[in-house]
């Protein structure tokens, strides 16, 4: 649901990032900040931000606020290949904390920060308002999504058309449509996504269970095949895999990508 493997989250529960309940068979049970930050997280995934990089920059931020304040206090967002860190009074970078001054044309390193020229950090305010919009068209169409599926569609289709790269939207509105019976329309909005966001595993994985679902299986393995090249942590792209593979005779391959699944959910 919130785009990361189940080892990535582990990783963020060992690490203390969230805390978790544990519930009946000891499953995780995460609170609304939990969510928040597991989403942020994605977030910065989304924008080809490196694990590691995530990871090390979180831990920092942990590491320097006071035990009582949560990471979720912060506006943690992606900015080119940084991370970039807002409160009320500063806006910083995460790894370096390297303070950034938010000019017209957008955020860049203050020269007392770092010798050399400044850096440009950001998009102008045209494009800021316009993935401002489209993220309020997706949380639009999340609310909406159990009450009126119809509206909801519209809200991603229209976040969509505001910020084309905006690849949350075409993952929610895949689904919704596979969920209605209309797979073969999302494979199209999700081949879409791939075109703005071609490494984005998650598309690819998306994409690859609207193709199972439409019984187009040599090309559903295509896809899964290729989340895995984008992310060989992604378990569940593994589990699929293999029960294709298995259904299609091709044992010793279906064991391969098994023998992965297990070694990532333990």
């Amino acid at each position: 649901m919130l785009g990361l493997s189940r080892n990535a989250i582990v990783r963020l529960v060992e690490m203390g990032f969230v805390k978790p309940r544990r519930g009946s068979r000891r499953a995780y049970l995460f609170s609304f900040q939990d969510v928040l930050l597991l989403r942020t997280a994605h977030e910065l995934r989304t924008a080809h931000i490196p694990t590691a990089k995530i990871l090390r920059s979180l831990r920092r931020l942990k590491d320097e606020l006071p035990p009582e304040a949560p990471l979720t206090s912060l506006r943690i967002m992606a900015v080119g290949k940084d991370i970039a860190v807002r409160d009320r009074d500063a806006q910083w970078e995460a790894e370096s904390g390297q303070l950034l001054m938010n000019f017209e044309g957008g955020l860049q390193s203050t020269p007392e920060a770092v010798a050399g020229e400044p850096r440009l950090l950001a998009r102008g305010r045209s494009a800021g308002r316009q993935r401002a919009s489209a993220e309020e068209l997706f949380a639009r169409g999340e609310a909406l999504e159990d009450v009126d599926p119809g509206a909801a569609r519209r809200a991603y289709a229209q976040a969509i058309a505001a910020a084309p790269d905006f690849t949350n939207a075409y993952l929610n509105l895949g689904a919704l449509l596979c969920e209605k019976g209309e797979c073969k329309e999302a494979v199209r909005v999700l081949a879409q996504g791939i075109q703005h966001r071609p490494e984005e595993p998650l598309l690819h994985f998306n994409r690859a269970v609207a193709l199972e679902d439409l019984h187009r299986f040599p090309e559903a393995l295509v896809s899964y095949d290729r989340a895995l090249q984008l992310d060989p942590e992604l378990a569940d792209a593994h589990f699929n895999a293999g029960r294709l593979y298995d259904e299609l005779g091709h044992r010793q391959r279906a064991i391969r990508h098994y023998s992965a699944y297990r070694r990532l959910s333990r």
